[in-house]
């Protein structure tokens, strides 16, 4: 299926690794010009030259911390006219009400609430200006299936799923459509080390960690690859009705899994 995206331009954030850059890769295929943000310059360049290389595209990279108001403002007008922009940077820490201190918790929430938050203010009105765009929100499926020990992501992730549909819920009247993707469990690094940490914890031996995935659906979790694609499906003219929903990509897990 050609998704029409060839010569677009789209901005990723959080593209060093993980969702971010299986999400450069989906776009990359289908001939878009990409812009690639996050903190880590050299893993930024080693994708962007790989992607340039293979698809014969464009891409740009910009080391940012969104949590930085300048760095913010700078990514905005280095993105003034992309045609698409795909939130996805965020750290939030694991751990009940009592293991997250006030500081932690306004640390996580400065990149992965407000930034995005902030990053769409000022894109969306250069949308506008420009005549219409699309924004697609990596959420996270704790903002519908809450867990008490993982506290503040489920309710930073429930805040970026009203955020998403209030403002997706107008948003045509713009000629923008902003969509989200409530992934659940992936096997990015980030995922295999959280379970080699807990399977060190509790059986003293990480390399166990791949008995925690037996209860998911069909035993895995998800490939950062099939988020990727759904977000280059989303953000394509195949999905033009479509604006202030949440997709989940979950397996089933939020529905009653287990």
């Amino acid at each position: 299926m050609d998704l029409h995206l060839r010569g677009k331009r789209v901005l990723i954030t959080g593209a060093s690794k993980g969702i971010g850059a299986a999400a450069a890769e989906a776009f990359a295929e289908e001939g878009a010009n990409l812009l690639l943000a996050a903190r880590s310059g050299d893993q930024l360049k080693a994708l962007a030259d790989r992607l340039r290389s293979a698809h014969q595209i464009d891409a740009a990279t910009s080391v940012v911390d969104l949590r930085k108001p300048e760095d913010l403002a700078r990514l905005a007008r280095e993105a003034a006219d992309i045609d698409v922009l795909v939130n996805n940077a965020g750290d939030i820490p694991g751990g009940s009400i009592d293991k997250i201190d006030e500081a932690t918790w306004r640390h996580a929430w400065e990149l992965k609430v407000f930034g995005y938050i902030n990053l769409t203010r000022q894109i969306y009105a250069q949308m506008k200006a420009k005549g219409g765009g699309v924004i697609v929100n990596d959420i996270g499926a704790a903002g519908e299936k809450f867990d008490a020990n993982y506290v503040c992501g489920s309710a930073g992730n429930a805040a970026l799923m009203a955020f998403t549909r209030a403002l997706g819920g107008k948003s045509l009247a713009d000629n923008i459509r902003v969509v989200g993707i409530n992934p659940g469990p992936v096997g990015t690094d980030r995922h295999v080390t959280l379970l080699k940490t807990r399977a060190k914890h509790q059986f003293g031996d990480e390399s166990r960690y791949k008995e925690f995935q037996k209860s998911l659906p069909l035993g895995r979790p998800a490939h950062a690859r099939e988020i990727g694609d759904l977000m280059a499906f989303l953000a394509s003219d195949r999905a033009g009705y479509t604006s202030g929903v949440i997709y989940t990509v979950d397996g089933g897990i939020s529905a009653g899994w287990g």
